[in-house]
């Protein structure tokens, strides 16, 4: 079911904001064993997800539909504001924030470019006759 922009700006900014409450509420057990600091990245690259999300339909929102969402600006600083809340829960988790996100962006690009992308048909070149 598909809701419309500012619903899912709204939902995505109040998810976001209740992942990294629950990382600070649980900083202890996430930071207790190998595994839950492995675990603390794993949300943290949920973190990224949603922060993204909520940053894309708010820029689709204030700017008009139809802009992407760059590199630079907005995928950097989602990604710092994701692994600086994962780097107060434990140190480890900063970089397997840093690595589950980029698999995350990679996946989210792919479904991107087969939603949204325009078929270009290309043409052949005819031959000349010298």
């Amino acid at each position: 079911m598909a809701v419309s922009t500012e619903v899912s700006f709204i939902a995505s900014s109040a998810i976001t904001l209740l992942l990294i409450g629950g990382m600070q509420f649980f900083k202890s057990v996430l930071a207790s064993q190998e595994l839950f600091t492995v675990l603390g990245g794993f949300i943290g690259s949920i973190v990224f997800v949603f922060l993204l999300t909520a940053v894309a339909n708010f820029q689709s929102v204030l700017l008009g539909p139809g802009r992407p969402t760059r590199l630079f600006p907005e995928v950097i600083g989602c990604l710092l504001v994701a692994m600086i809340a994962s780097g107060l829960v434990h140190r480890v988790c900063v970089t397997t924030c840093l690595i589950f996100s980029i698999i995350a962006l990679f996946y989210m690009n792919r479904i991107s470019q087969k939603i949204y992308s325009v078929a270009v048909s290309s043409a052949t070149p005819s031959k000349k006759k010298r």
